[in-house]
């Protein structure tokens, strides 16, 4: 007992609006279904766990996490609720790190708890059909200050992963618990299969089709990962585990899930540091730098970015360095800073042509090809030109380029190319050329999950106003606002907090 007022738990309980009295018979009720009748919970004790920080014993942390779960319609861990044990979430074995009271990083004997026990809830809202509510996005200077030093250090293998006559059974309470087992070469080989496979109906179909299939793969996976392999299957397993965080992370910003993606993000990164490839976890916090920017946020994602780049060691390839370049640039975009931005893109072309290619890339970096990189240029002049107009002509040219090259199934990237080169025509004053290419990308989102493109859509057809008199734009107009989506309701998952 801290003595302290558990300050999370106080919130969470604040906004599910129930009385101590309330939770105490929820927690027992739900307890005895879990296989636990003897559980007898009363308000005082809930009273101590708020009010004096008093962690209670298990089964009692994941029942709570599964009821706040339900009641808020979003994921709500264990880490969330403030109640982990100081014996597992304090100081990290061998380095001697803290753990910052926002629970990032967590040690690594925890990343597979929460890895298995987040998935476990999401599945779950999504088998109950509950919509995400409002949950706050953390600052990027947040995570970067609280994971600075946890990223520049390399953890020990073995510590990953608990012995295997003492598995970490970490499935939450209201969930199909998944019965690991140790996996072998070629189950491993199956499950990277598997990442290939997802991450291209990503990127043909948009991440809400599949996203639901990831996370029950990223559960299963968080399962195996409670048992100790050899070295070098362990150290798969955690890329699996990146992998497919990255996906889950991808897929739920694709659809608007934003906290949610960013814990997945935030899971990424410590799957891939826990398997030593410090250049993983960096690609992972550049995922949730680009979700930034694409919610107004570019001063956070600035922060996400230095974090990325410096930890992500000295095993960065020139292509990878590249791409996060043109990231950074797309921020400074967003800030209005030409100059700044123009340099970044330089210094993204200038070692993208260096790259030689003489290693074999990783494949999270086998798919940001000379397209992408234009499209990244494109998108980063396009969303300059609101300050100045003159960089539209430099989208054009770039959105073009990378619209030649689009070939190989991406189709959300080829319509965030289109909508592009719509938008900045329209600011170049080219409303035909616009009109084009803005029904060209309303062409291919009617079959595409993606809600990302029906923002930058938004943003195009901001754009339309200054020519709702010329007929065929105030067509256009028209059908965009007839194909738009309804927006999610206010406080939902989505809501840029």
């Amino acid at each position: 007992m801290s003595g302290r007022p558990n300050t999370r738990l106080a919130d969470l309980f604040g906004l599910a609006g129930w009385s101590k009295g309330e939770l105490a018979r929820l927690v027992n009720r739900q307890a005895a279904a879990m296989g636990h009748p003897q559980l007898a919970t009363d308000t005082s004790r809930v009273r101590r766990w708020i009010d004096m920080g008093e962690i209670p014993r298990d089964p009692v942390p994941r029942v709570m996490a599964a009821l706040f779960t339900e009641r808020l319609g979003r994921v709500v861990t264990i880490e969330d609720l403030g109640l982990v044990r100081h014996g597992r979430a304090g100081k990290r074995q061998g380095d001697g790190i803290e753990e910052r009271p926002d629970g990032v990083p967590w040690p690594p004997e925890r990343t597979a708890a929460v890895l298995t026990e987040f998935t476990g809830m999401d599945l779950m809202l999504n088998r109950r059909g509950l919509v995400g509510a409002g949950a706050a996005l953390a600052a990027g200077s947040t995570l970067s200050s609280a994971m600075y030093d946890w990223l520049h250090t390399d953890p020990a293998l073995k510590a990953d992963a608990p012995v295997l006559h003492d598995p970490l059974h970490a499935a939450p309470a209201g969930f199909d618990r998944y019965e690991a087992a140790p996996v072998g070469a070629q189950e491993i080989e199956e499950l990277e299969r598997s990442v290939e496979v997802f991450r291209a109906w990503d990127a043909a179909r948009g991440g809400g089709l599949q996203r639901k299939a990831v996370v029950g793969q990223l559960n299963e996976v968080g399962g195996m990962l409670a048992y100790h392999h050899p070295p070098h299957l362990q150290r798969r397993l955690w890329g699996v585990a990146a992998n497919l965080a990255v996906l889950a992370g991808w897929m739920s910003h694709d659809v608007g899930l934003e906290p949610t993606a960013q814990k997945y993000f935030v899971i990424a990164a410590h799957a891939a540091r826990e398997g030593g490839d410090r250049p993983r976890a960096g690609e992972a916090l550049s995922r949730a730098a680009r979700q930034m920017v694409h919610l107004g946020r570019p001063d956070d994602a600035l922060d996400l970015m230095n974090l990325a780049q410096s930890g992500a060691g000295d095993g960065l390839q020139p292509r990878t360095k590249a791409m996060f370049h043109t990231i950074e640039a797309w921020a400074q975009a967003s800030m209005g800073k030409g100059q700044a931005m123009r340099r970044t893109l330089g210094r993204a072309e200038d070692l993208f042509v260096s790259d030689r290619q003489d290693e074999q890339p990783p494949d999270w970096m086998q798919t940001f090809k000379d397209e992408d990189l234009y499209g990244m240029q494109a998108l980063a002049y396009r969303t300059l030109a609101e300050f100045d107009p003159g960089a539209a002509a430099h989208a054009q040219y770039y959105a073009q380029k990378a619209l030649a090259l689009r070939v190989d199934g991406r189709e959300r990237s080829k319509i965030f190319d289109h909508l592009s080169m719509a938008s900045a025509c329209f600011i170049a004053d080219d409303p035909e050329q616009a009109d084009r290419y803005a029904r060209l990308a309303l062409m291919s989102m009617g079959s595409n999950s993606s809600r990302r493109t029906w923002d930058r859509l938004r943003q195009m057809y901001r754009l339309t106003a200054e020519y709702a008199g010329y007929p065929k734009i105030h067509e256009l107009r028209e059908e965009i606002r007839l194909a738009l989506p309804r927006p999610r309701a206010k406080g939902d998952d989505s809501a840029q907090a």
